[in-house]
């Protein structure tokens, strides 16, 4: 009876573990790679040039579900608070991230411009793109 309760409750939790959503930041495949730190950095353009290439952070839509988890785990800021953040950096001529509509859109840009860097779900992961980190929720 231990056993069969034990093989249950562990069925149970890889079941939940599995069920994680995973997303990873991505860049073109000629970036270096980059601390979590850099990468929020490049996301509120206090670094702006890699190796000599211009960086070039993409972000998706604004309601994008995505989108909130990035800003909350990498950039560390809700909306509200990046929201002001741009509103300040607009006054010495700093300019938000371009935002695409989908995480096609941004995977394809990514692999096209050098310096690139987004995030997308895992699922959406080829290998047309450059992963600098992973996480799950």
């Amino acid at each position: 009876m231990k056993t069969a309760i034990i093989i249950f409750l562990s069925t149970i939790m890889l079941s939940a573990i599995s069920s994680a959503d995973e997303y990873v930041v991505i860049s073109n495949p000629k970036m270096k790679d980059l601390s979590t730190t850099q990468i929020k950095a490049v996301f509120l353009k206090k670094i702006t040039v890699i190796d000599s290439i211009n960086a070039v952070p993409v972000n998706l839509g604004a309601m994008d579900p995505i989108r909130e988890k990035f800003e909350n785990k990498i950039v560390e800021m809700n909306f509200e608070r990046l929201k002001s953040y741009w509103t300040k950096e607009h006054y010495i001529g700093k300019r938000p991230p371009v935002s695409m509509q989908s995480e096609e859109s941004v995977k394809t840009f990514i692999k096209n411009v050098e310096g690139a860097i987004g995030y997308i779900n895992a699922k959406n992961l080829d290998n047309s793109v450059k992963v600098l980190y992973r996480w799950s929720e």
